[in-house]
């Protein structure tokens, strides 16, 4: 058993009377291709954004890589090797798909200085190329990103994400909205980013992460359910219960 690189300890989150999430606790093993699931209003999404910094938890601790980072801003969060995709798509529109991870490649790398040296500008756009080769969109390099299909947008935002070359990647429902074909595109691309670092995937879609998933986390109602393997996660009755009238 690898070592956990991210680990949430009795996260309970709160917006007035509403409790979201309740006493959730979940080790996230390094190197490892992990989904969160769970039933529409399961508390998946507000997990995932306790767990990037988006919401501090109302009690409860976050800690990555040994270090309580529970209450940090989410600019820190890159700096620390972790990158995140939400369920809506983050883009400059109006930029080329180049441009819009050259300018994430630049963030990493020039975070402070506004104008950067023609000297330097190739190395950036060498990254951003080698970037977009990695999620398939090397032949749209040159097009603006408003005009891409839902599913090369995803694709696109997963490539920014990587522009700070994370530890941990987690994305949100990432293939939400997206059609079977850009579906089956876009998890070949989790598998393949698996292989390099540390993937949490939150997902509704059940039967999408039970191929690719070794392990997989269940939530219901805003509380731990389950985990295991696939096979642990389809014997369970509770599960059984929540998905009942869906094929697992």
């Amino acid at each position: 058993m690898n070592h956990p690189i991210l680990v949430a300890e009795n996260i309970t989150k709160r917006f007035g009377a509403f409790v979201a999430l309740k006493n959730v606790s979940v080790a996230f093993e390094a190197g490892r291709l992990t989904a969160i699931i769970g039933p529409n209003g399961a508390g998946k999404s507000t997990f995932f954004n306790v767990l990037t910094g988006a919401f501090a938890p109302t009690s409860g601790n976050v800690n990555y890589d040994g270090h309580d980072i529970t209450g940090k801003k989410q600019h820190e969060f890159a700096r620390m090797g972790i990158a995140k995709s939400f369920q809506i798509t983050n883009l400059f529109p109006q930029l080329s798909v180049l441009e819009n991870v050259r300018v994430a490649v630049q963030m990493r790398h020039s975070r402070f200085q506004l104008l950067t040296p023609r000297q330097s500008m190739k190395g950036l756009i060498d990254q951003a190329e080698g970037l977009l080769n990695l999620v398939g969109l090397s032949s749209y390099s040159s097009q603006t990103a408003r005009d891409l299909a839902h599913g090369q947008q995803r694709c696109l935002e997963i490539a920014m994400a990587l522009a700070c070359d994370p530890k941990l990647l987690l994305l949100d429902e990432p293939t939400a909205g997206m059609s079977p074909e850009e579906t089956l595109v876009m998890m070949d691309l989790i598998v393949r980013l698996a292989d390099q670092r540390t993937v949490i995937l939150v997902e509704h879609k059940m039967k999408l992460v039970m191929g690719i998933c070794k392990r997989i986390i269940v939530l219901h109602h805003g509380e731990f359910l389950a985990e295991g393997t696939p096979d642990d996660v389809r014997a369970n009755d509770e599960v059984k219960r929540v998905y009942l009238g869906q094929s697992i």
